[in-house]
């Protein structure tokens, strides 16, 4: 057994999901309730199969992040996972939706972070066992940090 760390390759600016399935139909469900959930969403979705051809599959709406989730789905390999990437929308619109598709076993992330991966390798093929999902905590927030977090989240609009 192996295990490796595989680092996430995106842009700053983009929110990802990275998660589990269980079913070729993964695409083609993510993919609809995407764009059921937040019309005209910029997105790219991957997943690898880990059965028959196990090939990579994929869907999108957005040339580029198809391409960005294909890189990084087969940079992974890891059965049955998918990663899906998104422009001007963040994973809080779309990550309710996605848990409820009937082939998602489990989210692993949900962020516009860095991400590292860690994967096993055994002779079977590779499995996800974790991520690690930005940075290590530099201290707790002061009052002045919680009034600057409470004002963000008014000004984009998810806190009255």
């Amino acid at each position: 057994m192996e295990i490796q760390t595989i680092k996430i390759e995106k842009t700053e600016e983009l929110n990802m999901i990275l998660g589990h399935s269980h079913f070729i139909k993964t695409v083609e469900d993510i993919h609809e309730a995407i764009i059921n959930t937040v019309p005209g969403a910029k997105f790219g979705l991957a997943f690898c199969e880990a059965s028959g051809p196990c090939l990579v599959r994929y869907s999108g709406t957005d040339d580029d992040l198809i391409e960005l989730a294909k890189k990084n789905a087969f940079n992974l390999s890891a059965g049955h996972c998918f990663i899906l990437f998104m422009k001007d929308m963040f994973p809080i619109n779309v990550l309710n939706t996605v848990k409820n598709v009937p082939e998602v076993c489990r989210i692993f992330c949900a962020t516009a972070n860095d991400v590292e991966v860690l994967i096993v390798e055994t002779q079977l093929g590779r499995g996800i066992i974790g991520v690690v999902d930005g940075f290590s905590s530099k201290g707790i927030e002061t009052e002045a940090d919680i009034k600057e977090r409470k004002d963000f989240l008014r000004m984009i609009g998810y806190k009255q």
